[in-house]
């Protein structure tokens, strides 16, 4: 079954299980979803279910927003997400909650990147540099970026200096340690992207889950 979720990143760290071996975790912060709206494939062409998560004030939101909230009957939600959820029935207002997870689990965490500004191209794609020594005033620089006389013009996507991170970033794979209900929080093994604070889709993974399933009894063929 298909299973998403909106929540927060709260931060990092470590659980131990009954052998006193430490697994580093990421704690995410997820309340309730609530389903805003029923996408149907009769009136929208496709089947689907936008979530709403984290209350905000009425003047926080958009006047069209605050409508769409107000005629549902709903509490504004700073967070919307459109998330199918495969062989549900759900209706407006029915709540998503991390028990819908369970440890073991993998999934897939979707999120923005850390915004590093404007950089250069050895912090932003690996360059090497040129030498340190003997007058060279090119230490951190990119050199000559054209091909000659021919073709004579710069390639697309060339690698140059820019606004590096604020992207959305997938990390996929990651296994739920723990799962909190009474807290609202999921506890998932490695790092996901973003600040402390940023927010996340936790989605079940695309991959490998039918090895988890059969404890790597039956591989891929």
């Amino acid at each position: 079954m298909s299973v998403g979720i909106l929540g927060k990143k709260v931060g990092m760290t470590r659980v131990y299980d009954d052998k006193g071996a430490a697994t580093p975790v990421t704690v995410i912060e997820a309340a309730p979803n609530v389903i805003c709206q029923v996408k149907s494939t009769d009136k929208d062409g496709y089947q689907s279910y936008q979530v709403g998560y984290d209350d905000v004030a009425d003047k926080r939101v958009s006047k069209p927003r605050l409508g769409h909230f107000k005629k549902k009957g709903l509490t504004p939600k700073r967070k919307l997400k459109e998330i199918t959820f495969n062989g549900e029935e759900l209706k407006v207002g029915d709540e998503i909650k991390v028990s819908r997870f369970e440890a073991g689990q993998l999934v897939d965490v979707i999120g923005t990147g850390k915004g590093r500004g404007f950089q250069g191209v050895v912090k932003r794609h690996k360059f090497h540099g040129s030498c340190d020594s003997h007058g060279s005033m090119m230490h951190r620089r990119p050199g000559a970026i054209g091909a000659g006389s021919t073709p004579g013009r710069v390639f697309k996507n060339q690698p140059m200096p820019g606004h590096m991170g604020s992207s959305k970033v997938t990390v996929q794979n990651l296994r739920v340690v723990q799962v909190r209900e009474d807290d609202n929080v999921l506890l998932i093994k490695g790092a996901v992207p973003g600040p402390n604070g940023g927010y996340v889709m936790v989605r079940s993974a695309v991959k490998g889950q039918k090895n988890v399933a059969t404890n790597g009894a039956e591989k891929k063929k």
